[in-house]
C-alpha cells in the first residue's frame, strides 16, 4: 500500500530526529592515566579493575 499523502520534509526530518550520531565516551584509567572505554580493559596497561589485569598487546600483566 502507499501512503495517502506524500510527507512534507519537515515531517521526515523530525522523524529522523533520533538518528544522529552521539559522541564516544571516554573514561581515564586510574592506572596509567590513559583514556579507555568505560567498562572495558585499558589498552595500554591491562588495567580492568584492582586485582586484575589482562595482556595487553604483548605486555605481560600479572595478578596482585
Amino acid at each position: 500500500m502507499l501512503p495517502v499523502q506524500r510527507k512534507t520534509h519537515s515531517q521526515t526530518r523530525h522523524g529522523r530526529s533520533h538518528h544522529g550520531l552521539t559522541a564516544i565516551q571516554s573514561a581515564a584509567c586510574p592506572n596509567c592515566g590513559d583514556t579507555k572505554l568505560p567498562h572495558r580493559a585499558c589498552r595500554n596497561c591491562g588495567y580492568v579493575r584492582p586485582g586484575l589485569s589482562v595482556r595487553a598487546h604483548g605486555v605481560a600483566a600479572a595478578k596482585d
